[in-house]
């Protein structure tokens, strides 16, 4: 069992109270079983976020809507294992998804993980989302720094010349300077 597969068991089992239902969830190898979990009316939260888990990682594509959600969700720890659990996926989906919520300026808040998914996946909406999501950013009194940040390292580990401009305007903020120094450091010809 690795490591994210066993916080993620740990944290359900007290949700669920280590319930029969999570002890078949946790030890099935039926994926049909765990995509009847996602599709059943009823089924707690806890209960979608293993069945999920689970066929994501095992590249079944069932349960990309239900990790979009879970990416989505104002608990870290959901947004976590889903972003571990999309990474994982192979849908050509999640990039587009992931770019959807990291520029939602609505969401701000929960972009953390959407943006760091970006930046694993390397997909062709990855610098782009993340440019627009830390343009907005940069304006005086941005509560967000900390998705602000995510976004410039993101940046600076994808290398791309196009973030040179917001990487260079993303200097002047003192909490994202030396990242944004850093960063453009990365970019080749800079």
């Amino acid at each position: 069992m690795d490591e994210d597969f066993r916080s993620l068991a740990d944290r359900t089992r007290d949700e669920s109270g280590g319930s029969g239902a999570y002890r078949r969830l946790i030890r099935t190898d039926d994926r049909e079983a765990l995509a009847d979990v996602l599709v059943q009316h009823g089924q707690p939260l806890w209960a979608r976020e293993i069945a999920a888990f689970r066929l994501g990682c095992a590249g079944d594509r069932r349960a990309f809507e239900a990790l979009v959600l879970l990416l989505n969700h104002r608990d870290p720890e959901r947004c976590v294992s889903a972003s571990y659990a999309l990474a994982r996926l192979g849908d050509p989906r999640t990039s587009r998804a992931a770019a959807a919520l990291a520029t939602n300026g609505l969401r701000t808040a929960y972009a953390l993980h959407p943006v760091r998914l970006l930046t694993e996946l390397r997909a062709p909406e990855s610098v782009p989302a993340l440019i627009t999501t830390l343009q907005r950013l940069l304006a005086p009194d941005e509560p967000h720094w900390r998705v602000a940040l995510a976004c410039v390292e993101g940046l600076g580990h994808l290398g791309d010349a196009r973030a040179r401009p917001v990487l260079t305007a993303a200097r002047d903020h003192p909490r994202l300077a030396t990242a944004a120094g850093e960063a453009l450091a990365s970019i080749p010809g800079a």
